[in-house]
C-alpha cells in the first residue's frame, strides 16, 4: 500500500492483526495455516507489502518460518516476493473470482454426484468427525482451523473419485479463493450456520443421492463466492455461479 507521496507503507508488527501462533503442529505449518487464512479472509490487506521480521514479531516466532511459509504460499499465487523488501498480498478481481468459481463449479459438483453411494460407512464417519471440526471452529471463531478443517474435508471427499490431480487441483482453487465476507459472518455468529452445510452434503451422500448432492454442492460453492465474498445476510439464487 502506498501513501499519498507514493512511499510504501509497511505495517509494524504491533499494526498486524495477528495472534500468536500455538504450537500443535509445526511451525512453518502453524505460520502457513495461519497466513493462509489473514489472505483468504482479506485479514491481510491485498496489495500491502509486510515484511518476515513484522509478521515474525507478531506471531511470536524467528523470521525464518515465516519466510519459509511465504515461499509456499507465493507457490500458491497468495503472495508475491519483492527483493530484500518483503512479500505483497496479491490482489485478486471480482472478475478472477468469478472465473475461480466458475471451475470449481465444472469440476466438484459433478464429482460429488459421482461419488454419493460409493463413501463406505468408516469413510462417512472420518468425513462426519471433520465435518465437526468445521463447526466447532466456526463456533469459536477460529477463522485458521476453520479454514484448514474446511480445505481437509473437501479434498478427503474428492479422493473417493480416485483422481489425485483432480485433488490437487480443486485444492489449490480453493486456496486462492477469497471470502472477504468471512470474519463478518464469524463476527456475528452466522458462521456455524454456513458451516453446518457439511453434515447436510454428507447426508445426501450417505444417502446415494448422486443429483441431490451435486446440486447441493453447486449451491455450497455459491455460497462461498457470493455469501462468504461479501458478508450479506441473503444466500445467492439457485442458478448463481
Amino acid at each position: 500500500m502506498k501513501s499519498a507521496q507514493g512511499v510504501l507503507n509497511v505495517p509494524t508488527n504491533n499494526q498486524l492483526p495477528i495472534a500468536p501462533l500455538g504450537r500443535q503442529h509445526s511451525l512453518r505449518e502453524s505460520v502457513t495455516e495461519s497466513l493462509r487464512a489473514a489472505i483468504i479472509a482479506g485479514t491481510l490487506t491485498e496489495g500491502t507489502l509486510y515484511s518476515a521480521p513484522a509478521l515474525a514479531a507478531a506471531f511470536g516466532v524467528s523470521a525464518t518460518p515465516v519466510r519459509e511459509a511465504m515461499m509456499d504460499l507465493a507457490r500458491e499465487g497468495l503472495v508475491e516476493t519483492l527483493k530484500n523488501k518483503g512479500f505483497r498480498i496479491t490482489t485478486m478481481s471480482d472478475r478472477e473470482l468469478d472465473e475461480l468459481t466458475e471451475i470449481r463449479l465444472l469440476l466438484e459438483p459433478p464429482v460429488v454426484g459421482d461419488v454419493a453411494g460409493a463413501v463406505p460407512p468408516s469413510g462417512i464417519k472420518v468425513l462426519r468427525s471433520m465435518a465437526d471440526h468445521i463447526v466447532d471452529a466456526a463456533r469459536e471463531g477460529d477463522l485458521t482451523a476453520y479454514l484448514a478443517a474446511d480445505r481437509i474435508f473437501h479434498a478427503e471427499l474428492l479422493r473417493y473419485a480416485g483422481n489425485n490431480q483432480l485433488v490437487e487441483l480443486a485444492t489449490s482453487l480453493r486456496s486462492r479463493t477469497r471470502m472477504y465476507g468471512l470474519k463478518i459472518l464469524s463476527d456475528s455468529n452466522r458462521l456455524a450456520d454456513s458451516a453446518q452445510e457439511h453434515h447436510e452434503l454428507l447426508d445426501l451422500i450417505e444417502a446415494g443421492d448422486g443429483p441431490a448432492a451435486q446440486e447441493f454442492m453447486r449451491r455450497h460453492i455459491g455460497h462461498a463466492r457470493g455469501l462468504w465474498a461479501t458478508g450479506e445476510n441473503e444466500k445467492p439464487q439457485e442458478h448463481q455461479t
